[in-house]
């Protein structure tokens, strides 16, 4: 269920740009944003690019992932 907010129109409208280029919704944009947002903030270790990685993948096809061999030579 959505609950209804008032932001700034230059943040709206910033949203609008991006969620039309990364086949989001307006809402699913602004969503996207707070919860990178908050995983900053709650990880101010980490690189926000690494983040945004991480929330993008946590949504990817897990089917198409091959499995890690940790220790594995190449000789």
């Amino acid at each position: 269920m959505g609950v209804p907010i008032r932001i700034d129109e230059s943040i709206y409208d910033e949203a609008r740009k991006v969620a039309r280029a990364e086949c989001r919704t307006i809402p699913h944009q602004i969503e996207f944003w707070a919860m990178i947002g908050k995983c900053a903030l709650d990880n101010p270790d980490l690189p926000i690019e690494f983040v945004q990685d991480l929330l993008i993948s946590k949504h990817q096809d897990r089917s198409l992932a091959e499995p890690f061999q940790f220790g594995k030579n190449d000789e």
